[in-house]
């Protein structure tokens, strides 16, 4: 090797390179850490409805430590997505000296169960956090495994639509441990739709249930010349209306006798 000249720059060449390009890293590290490149605001890029900024604040204390290049992204981003209302953060670096925040906040669209503290997003998620803000309408209450809840959600979609001829809102949605679903009406009538199946999905049942549902009302209205203390403790019953029959109804108001349909009334 010592008697090829053109080897030997070609290696000392390489070896020059080399030794230049770790110095331009070694430079390139600490001048990041020197207060060349100061952090001097963090932007939220648009407004947000629930998340505060005091909650904000305190979310990114401590973690906005170093300069433009050296603070940690990933870590500033996770300590968002801790906060109650923040279902999704981005955070990007915005040359020369600032932090750009993009947040998307759960938007409720129902209660989980009773009085348990947690809500139901626009994608079925469960999360727990107080709203600050009263919803503009009622919002349901959907209860059963939490697992289940994105097709809950669906089920209570597809009864708000069916149910819009009648004039009627779903307000409750449950699902039992067996998967048989049960839908609470605003006028407190209950309608058990059973467990879905391929032979008689949910929504059939519950459009036979609007097919049935003027004979439903009739049945169920107590009679004028009736008991009165009878027709007003039956009046103010709930009403549970069984759907799981492949051709009728059952009725049952309180602890009546169940009224049974095998046909069209």
């Amino acid at each position: 090797m010592w008697n090829k000249p053109q080897l030997m720059t070609a290696v000392s060449d390489l070896l020059f390179l080399a030794g230049a390009a770790v110095l331009a890293v070694a430079a390139v590290l600490w001048s990041a850490r020197l207060p060349l490149f100061p952090l001097r605001e963090v932007v939220v890029t648009h407004e947000l409805r629930e998340v505060r900024r005091s909650e904000l604040e305190h979310s990114l204390a401590g973690r906005l430590r170093g300069n433009f290049f050296s603070i940690d992204l990933e870590l500033v981003r996770q300590s968002l997505e801790q906060l109650p209302w923040v279902r999704h953060a981005e955070v990007r670096r915005q040359w020369p000296s600032r932090i750009e925040v993009s947040i998307e906040e759960h938007v409720p669209v129902a209660f989980w169960g009773p009085a348990s503290g947690q809500l139901v997003n626009s994608y079925g998620e469960v999360f727990a956090a107080a709203m600050s803000i009263a919803p503009a309408e009622p919002m349901p209450v959907l209860l059963g495994p939490v697992g289940l809840a994105p097709e809950m959600l669906g089920y209570y979609q597809q009864a708000e639509e069916v149910l819009k001829p009648l004039g009627r809102v779903p307000r409750a949605l449950n699902v039992s441990p067996r998967l048989a679903v049960q839908l609470r009406l605003d006028d407190g009538m209950i309608v058990e739709l059973g467990r879905q199946q391929a032979k008689a999905p949910v929504r059939e049942r519950l459009e036979r249930f609007v097919e049935y549902y003027a004979n439903v009302v009739s049945i169920a209205r107590p009679r004028a010349n009736g008991n009165a203390v009878q027709a007003a403790a039956t009046a103010l019953s709930p009403i549970v209306v069984d759907m799981r029959y492949p051709n009728g109804f059952a009725l049952r108001v309180a602890a009546a006798p169940v009224i049974e349909s095998k046909g069209k009334p």
